[in-house]
């Protein structure tokens, strides 16, 4: 009773500073460690739910008060932003699915566009721009392309709306910033996006009726972490998610079934047009596990490091090794050159471009909760200065440290680069380690001298293949490594490969080589299962859905590299395995090589693969 004589407009104000305050304090929290940061989420988000529906049951009065629709928008983009972050730390797709839908709202209502341009407010532009650079990102990762499609035309736009109101000089990173997207969208093509690059229950094996291993009784090992890294010179990427990450994100997910959507329809269908006062189909946000997809497991908890310090990356991994359950493996990916010249940016390059884009759309992993809080933010941790150093000399040959992977730009190996006797220490736990770089085979050397559990270890070539035509790390193909490549979208990375693309292959033909590929992956699989000679490390993971995938598309990549006409049987273009796997899925089996043969008298491209004399199609083959 006492506060029925507090204005509404002094008590919704109240309410503002109050989650102003919330937001600060969980702004640079990590976005890895498993639980234990749930509860500082939930306090959040607790206070904006009642903000929210404050909003919305005194909209009106807040409005005559002089409320502006802008800060109605920048409440629902704090909750965008909150399911988001959510997302990183836990990786499940409904906290993803719900920030999709705050934002989507955020746009059909134009929240911020009213009072951007108009009032010649340079701040509210970049509220606008901000949101939308935000929404870019989830829809990236959400797989909403044709959103992403329609955002990138409203950046373009509001740029054109720039020009016309602001000095050039005001919105300059911006034009950077669209300058990113169109080069990450360009080499992330429609072909290489045909099919989910998340586990499918429809596409991919059910993870229920895999074979079982006959020679093994011991325990299964479930992927519960992973930590995906990368530090690469000129990297096409967006903010801080570069196309290799992007697509090992996505390959460490379960694509989300048709009951999922339908079941979120269903459920907010009847208010989808109603009222004025937030998004549509929400009456307040909800932080609840029952808009999760029931038919699907939980994705295994991911940390997406850019760039990272190799201190950070090694706490990082500290961490979350401490909290993996009995149970569970952690998968860690590493990508970087093993020269320490690639890790250096000039000021002309687009590296240049990339790190003004990334102080504007702010850190993958941050969601840039920080930004609008106080204009800019200039409290940046430590953790997430990426150590790129413009104009630093490039022929720094004296710190190189052959076997290693360079994460730094300057200053001496030992501090910006990860060798392999960093990852021992923790290997008490069980770890999938996945090497791509020049300086994969280096990493040999953590067989046999791990600290209690024998770690398995995919290593890419130290050299590409010819069809790449560029120098493993001068610049890196623009389209991404072909070694993660074939780890996520095989068929894809084939065609590369061979010279395909989606502007010159036969899409029928494509469709049967796909279905060519799925029954050799099953083949591979059903090998691997049934062979006594599989080693206890890959016995042990083969009943994970995920970790099989990547290893039969491992074998995939092995046989194609080795029967490849410019590279056959060359050491340095072929990728290798720790430990080794049966001798019945090797390259040179009868089996691998007619499984090749199909797929590449199928795609027409017989001619570029050498097989050996007697290895012929089968009978009622294509």
């Amino acid at each position: 009773m006492a506060q029925s004589n507090i204005p509404v407009s002094e008590v919704y104000w109240a309410l503002v500073d109050k989650a102003d305050r919330k937001f600060s304090m969980i702004r640079d929290l990590p976005f890895y460690g498993g639980t234990r940061y749930d509860s500082y989420f939930q306090k959040v988000f607790k206070v904006y739910t009642q903000l929210w529906k404050f909003q919305q049951e005194n909209r009106q009065k807040l409005v005559e008060a002089g409320l502006k629709r802008w800060e109605i928008g920048e409440i629902a983009s704090r909750i965008a932003q909150l399911y988001y972050g959510q997302y990183l730390r836990s990786s499940e797709a409904n906290y993803l699915s719900e920030s999709y839908i705050f934002y989507e709202a955020i746009m059909s209502r134009e929240y911020f566009k009213d009072g951007s341009l108009s009032s010649q407010d340079m701040n509210l532009a970049n509220k606008q721009f901000r949101c939308l650079a935000r929404f870019l990102i989830v829809c990236l990762v959400f797989n909403k392309r044709e959103m992403v499609n329609h955002l990138v035309n409203q950046l373009k736009l509001l740029v054109e709306e720039c020009k016309r109101s602001f000095q050039e000089s005001d919105f300059k990173e911006w034009k950077q910033v669209l300058h990113e997207i169109a080069r990450f969208l360009k080499y992330d093509t429609p072909f290489l996006n045909i099919r989910p690059l998340r586990y499918s229950m429809i596409l991919d094996p059910n993870p229920d009726c895999l074979p079982h291993i006959t020679s093994w009784e011991g325990r299964s090992l479930r992927l519960r972490e992973a930590i995906v890294s990368s530090y690469h010179h000129n990297e096409v990427k967006f903010s801080e998610l570069t196309l290799d990450a992007f697509r090992m994100l996505q390959c460490l997910e379960w694509e989300p079934s048709g009951s999922f959507y339908q079941a979120g329809a269903s459920a907010r269908g009847h208010s989808i047009n109603s009222g004025q006062n937030g998004p549509p189909g929400y009456n307040r946000p909800s932080y609840s596990q029952d808009i999760a997809d029931p038919l699907l497991p939980p994705n295994p908890r991911k940390a997406i490091l850019y760039h990272p310090a190799v201190t950070h990356f090694i706490a990082v991994l500290a961490t979350i090794i401490e909290d993996l359950p009995p149970d569970g493996i952690l998968l860690i990916y590493l990508s970087a050159s093993g020269k320490s010249g690639q890790g250096v940016s000039s000021p002309l390059s687009v590296g240049a471009i990339e790190n003004a884009s990334e102080s504007t759309v702010g850190k993958f992993q941050s969601h840039d909760m920080a930004s609008d809080i106080q204009g800019t933010s200039s409290s940046t941790s430590q953790r997430d200065i990426p150590t790129l150093s413009y104009g630093q000399p490039k022929n720094n040959k004296k710190h190189n440290n052959p076997g290693c992977l360079w994460m730094g730009s300057h200053g001496s190996g030992g501090s910006n680069s990860i060798c392999p006797s960093d990852l021992i220490p923790f290997t008490r736990k069980p770890l999938f380690v996945i090497i791509d770089s020049d300086s994969s085979h280096s990493f040999k050397t953590l067989r046999g001298a791990e600290m209690g559990e024998p770690s398995a270890v995919l290593l890419s070539p130290t050299s590409p293949s010819p069809a790449t035509s560029v120098p493993f790390d001068s610049s890196r193909h623009p389209s991404g490594s072909q070694f993660t490549m074939f780890l996520t979208v095989p068929l894809q990375a084939f065609c590369r490969l061979v010279g395909l693309s989606g502007s010159n292959v036969n899409m029928a033909a494509y469709n049967e080589a796909d279905k060519l590929l799925t029954s050799s992956l099953n083949a591979w699989g059903s090998a691997l299962a049934t062979s006594d000679a599989l080693d206890p490390v890959w016995a042990q993971i083969l009943c994970d859905p995920f970790l099989r995938r990547i290893l039969l598309r491992f074998t995939f990549c092995r046989a194609v590299l080795s029967l490849y006409a410019p590279t056959f049987n060359k050491e340095e273009f072929l990728p290798d395995c720790l430990p080794h796997l049966p001798d019945s899925v090797l390259p040179m089996t009868n089996a691998s090589q007619t499984a090749i043969l199909q797929i590449a008298h199928t795609l027409g491209v017989t001619n570029q693969f050498i097989f050996v004399e007697g290895i012929l199609l089968p009978e009622n083959g294509n």
